[in-house]
């Protein structure tokens, strides 16, 4: 399950993928609109700066931007950025492989093979979903359900 770090960080930067171009977004705002505590969203915000994906102005027209665009930031990067590890075990995890310490033979451990086979999609999935693909995504979403909502029903 993600940790709310996590779902607050993706959130929050599916708020500045929206707003991409348009300079920065102030904290509050980004608080405000994603139901997000502010003392913990600062923090969340200054890790992803200190990463390299964001970018921040001081002062009254300041705040937080992305520095990369939104196709150039996946949802892996982002989970392993925030929670580490995206393998459920660690000795199939890509970047903090450690090895079991109940397992007597990795090579022929059918679990580590489910757990890798897991591990594998799930990363493959993440990889390929960007921030521009999610907020793409939203305005699909929020149209089929304004069409939905516009049908007459029959009597």
């Amino acid at each position: 399950m993600l940790s709310k770090k996590t779902k607050y960080a993706i959130n929050a930067l599916l708020h500045l993928a929206r707003e991409y171009g348009s300079g920065p977004v102030r904290v509050s705002d980004v608080a405000v609109e994603n139901n997000i505590p502010q003392k913990f969203l600062e923090a969340i915000l200054l890790e992803l700066r200190n990463a390299g994906i964001l970018g921040s102005k001081k002062g009254k027209m300041g705040g937080y931007y992305l520095l990369k665009k939104p196709e150039d930031v996946n949802l892996a990067q982002v989970l392993r950025l925030m929670d580490g590890a995206i393998a459920l075990l660690p000795c199939v995890s890509i970047n903090y492989y450690e090895r079991c310490l109940e397992c007597r033979d990795e090579e022929v451990c059918s679990i580590r093979e489910a757990f890798l086979e897991a591990r594998t999609e799930s990363v493959r999935v993440f990889e390929n979903h960007t921030l521009k693909d999610l907020v793409q995504r939203e305005i699909e979403l929020k149209q089929k359900k304004s069409k939905r909502k516009l049908r007459i029903p029959r009597l």
